[in-house]
């Protein structure tokens, strides 16, 4: 089986991080995004290549999939970002097998052990939602099987959201379905991989639908947050041994070893990473980077890059790295 991972996109909901981190680099409960997905597909056993779809700050994400992961890999440059399909497309010369495509801006829990004993054309995973208007989402018939995608319905057609999770094991009928799509004019300047389905469907493929037990969202900073905090409600927590006077910690949290509490209360929900200083401060439901000094302060719900001084400052901040903010306080 191959697996592919598109990696291209810019991120511009996360700015100004994702200036200079690839979107699922940024971190949740001390890890990056993509790491939790990269698990997965490392513990299926059974994958014979990687091939990742890269684009925005791609030396980045290059050098951390060949540092953190001993799978065969290659790496496709989508210079031009003209879709999912158009990813895809990229990638054709080397989908010789049946595909697992991951977009790994989001983690889920899911059963991939399915994958093994499936007969269907292929499978989408997906996540029944409240909020159905915000997604693309799947409708099936009685033995659910996908019959469409409907992008973000008026009306309650279907709540099972698509996840960007999808094993394909006809990957000739889907390599047809994306030549197709890139004849077809383009919407906005890109060609959507959903569109490819369809056309599988449409002649005659049987896409099962399957519903993850977790699927947490980190494309944009609400959301990430949220994830950070699930994560660290599901295990990833961490607080070390020593910290410092006065310090008063809130689980869960995640703190690296070495980072200084010192009369402050940090947590819930708080990733700290090394080299940090916390000092006459209360910080809960952050995301910080490394090597961040927070002083006199007041936060919440903030995502704070590396290198970062914030001092005298109340509120919620959305920071980026080797930036200084300070305020009155």
């Amino acid at each position: 089986m191959k697996v592919i991972i598109p990696l291209a996109g810019k991120g511009t909901r996360l700015r100004p991080h994702t200036h200079v981190v690839p979107k699922p680099m940024l971190k949740v409960a001390g890890r990056p995004v993509m790491s939790y997905v990269m698990d997965d597909v490392q513990a299926l056993g059974n994958v014979e290549q990687v091939v990742y779809i890269t684009g925005h700050l791609k030396e980045k994400a290059e050098a951390f999939a060949r540092s953190a992961y001993n799978i065969p890999s290659i790496f496709i440059e989508q210079d031009v970002q003209d879709g999912t399909a158009g990813a895809i497309a990229r990638a054709r010369d080397y989908i010789d097998s049946p595909v697992l495509i991951i977009f790994v801006d989001t983690i889920f829990d899911a059963d991939l052990s399915i994958l093994k004993d499936s007969t269907d054309d292929g499978i989408i995973w997906t996540k029944e939602v409240e909020d159905y208007q915000r997604f693309g989402v799947v409708v099936t018939d009685e033995n659910e099987h996908m019959t469409r995608i409907v992008e973000k319905p008026k009306t309650p057609i279907s709540k099972r959201a698509n996840i960007g999770l999808y094993y394909i094991r006809n990957w000739q009928l889907l390599l047809e379905g994306v030549a197709h799509v890139l004849t077809t004019a383009p919407n906005k300047g890109e060609w959507y991989l959903t569109d490819a389905f369809q056309y599988m469907i449409d002649k005659g493929a049987k896409i099962k639908v399957v519903d993850v037990e977790g699927w947490y969202d980190a494309g944009q900073l609400e959301t990430l947050l949220d994830t950070n905090r699930v994560m660290l409600e599901k295990g990833r927590a961490r607080t070390p041994a020593q910290l410092g006077e006065g310090a008063t910690i809130i689980e869960p949290v995640y703190i690296e070893d070495g980072c200084v509490i010192e009369h402050a209360t940090v947590g819930p929900n708080v990733s700290l990473g090394t080299g940090s200083i916390v000092r006459q401060s209360t910080v809960r439901d952050t995301v910080a980077g490394e090597r961040v000094t927070i002083t006199n302060a007041s936060l919440h719900d903030c995502m704070i890059g590396d290198d970062v001084l914030i001092e005298g400052v109340a509120g919620s901040l959305n920071v980026g790295d080797h930036s200084q903010l300070r305020g009155e306080g």
